[in-house]
């Protein structure tokens, strides 16, 4: 199994929760990818794109895709390419379409200007999750409902989480972890271990 990071627009690897997130996944063994995307600087989709090829041939179908903000829309276009699914996608504070902040709605455009095929989209992940916090300043709480919506999903709020980043307190996310760890089997692994011993 390995594990992608997507930050979003404005975003970097070393921010939020990602480095807390990728070295508890190292040391559990799980290979984990963060790439660095382009952004303000050359954003578009095509952009990001070319960056996630370089990491293409790691993708399979143990492989969970989890992606912050504008992530999860990377996300999305990317299982809408593939042509196999992969394990999971956990999509956190997602936004899929215009927040209504110019900046970003400028930089984000070539995510988010065309429909997203949903079939599709679900017959190339096996597992979808989606958090938000209910006090999120950035993503109107529509966005992530249509998407929860589309996914046959429900939404996990988190109480006064805001946009679930560094702002809002988030440089660990523990609840992330323990779903990447049961997604991989690792929780029980454990559990069975410490029961033998």
């Amino acid at each position: 199994m390995n594990v992608f990071i997507f930050h979003g627009t404005f975003g970097y690897p070393e921010e939020n929760w990602f480095p807390w997130l990728a070295k508890e996944l190292r040391a559990l063994g799980i290979e984990t990818h963060v790439p660095k995307f382009p952004t303000p600087e050359g954003q578009s989709l095509r952009a990001w794109l070319d960056v996630y090829k370089n990491y293409e041939k790691y993708v399979n179908e143990e492989t969970i895709l989890v992606g912050h903000s504008l992530g999860p829309v990377l996300i999305f276009r990317i299982l809408e390419q593939r042509k196999s699914p992969i394990k999971a996608a956990i999509l956190v504070t997602p936004a899929i379409g215009a927040i209504g902040v110019s900046d970003f709605d400028k930089l984000n455009a070539t995510f988010v200007n065309k429909p997203y095929d949903w079939e599709t989209i679900k017959r190339n992940c096996s597992y979808f999750s989606i958090y938000r916090g209910t006090d999120d300043p950035y993503i109107p709480i529509e966005q992530p409902q249509e998407i929860a919506k589309n996914l046959g999903i429900n939404l996990k709020m988190i109480e006064k989480g805001g946009h679930l980043n560094t702002k809002a307190g988030f440089k660990e996310f523990p609840a992330l972890l323990e779903e990447i760890k049961k997604l991989n089997g690792i929780a029980e692994f454990i559990k069975s271990k410490s029961k033998s011993t």
